[in-house]
């Protein structure tokens, strides 16, 4: 798996934004998502496989449904549900993502605590991960004329994770842009993958891949103070990432224990 050590902050930018961007559609399109970590050892291990409860994850959905007051107009649809799970903190096999690397430079430095650490930018191309995709699913995302799926989209590939894991003998992976359920999503520029196995680890399935189709940037932690003051100049905070006043105290609460840069 390639990794980089950037020296500076020049170079940090340089390794997040330096990629030549594919052109589509007469614009410029990324394909490649990122994902902030605090700690550079750590690795890409979904929450549900965190929790140590994977052969649960069926019983914390379901019961997500069953106490959960949210229509949905299509209630079969486990894409639906699997999101608005993920995004409120029940464990589940869905990871985090961004379009945005200095979004992902965010969570891989606000926590003040772990300065003396270096941390990590993790980035996959998504489009060559969807090149993998078995021939069935592939035509599903090429004939909607798009470069990621949709819950809608996934529903129609298939409606339940038990029927997604079945639809190939190995474990597949996919990226899918969850609909805009509130200020959160769309100011971290979301976007979710998904293992058709929840015991599959992500990083392990990525990095076997030829050639490997994830990256890892270290954040050193002598870097970290100076890139959370060029985040917090630029405006990538707490108070925008998670709109509300939660968001406001967090941001707050982390400006004014942060230690003077020396």
């Amino acid at each position: 798996m390639p990794t980089l050590v950037p020296g500076s902050w020049g170079e940090l930018h340089e390794a997040l934004f330096g990629d030549p961007w594919p052109e589509r559609a007469g614009r410029y399109h990324s394909t490649v998502v990122h994902r902030g970590a605090a700690c550079a050892a750590w690795g890409l291990r979904t929450s549900v496989q965190r929790l140590g409860r994977v052969e649960r994850e069926t019983d914390l959905l379901r019961n997500f449904r069953r106490y959960s007051r949210v229509p949905f107009k299509q209630q079969e649809n486990d894409w639906e549900w699997i999101t608005l799970a993920q995004h409120h903190g029940l464990p589940t096999r869905v990871l985090d993502w961004t379009y945005s690397p200095l979004v992902a430079l965010h969570f891989a430095t606000v926590d003040v605590a772990r300065h003396g650490q270096d941390g990590a930018v993790w980035s996959a191309d998504f489009a060559e991960v969807h090149r993998r995709l078995p021939a069935a699913v592939r035509s599903q995302l090429e004939g909607s004329g798009g470069t990621a799926f949709t819950v809608d989209l996934l529903g129609r590939v298939a409606p339940t994770l038990e029927r997604f894991d079945a639809l190939d003998g190995e474990p597949f992976m996919l990226f899918f842009e969850p609909p805009s359920l509130d200020e959160r999503i769309v100011n971290q520029y979301a976007s979710f993958s998904v293992l058709s196995s929840a015991h599959q680890r992500t990083d392990e399935w990525l990095a076997r891949a030829q050639p490997p189709l994830l990256r890892k940037v270290v954040v050193p932690a002598a870097l970290k103070p100076l890139v959370r003051e060029r985040l917090d100049q630029a405006n990538v905070t707490e108070r925008v990432l998670f709109p509300g006043l939660d968001g406001l105290s967090r941001w707050l609460t982390r400006y004014y224990s942060s230690p003077p840069r020396r």
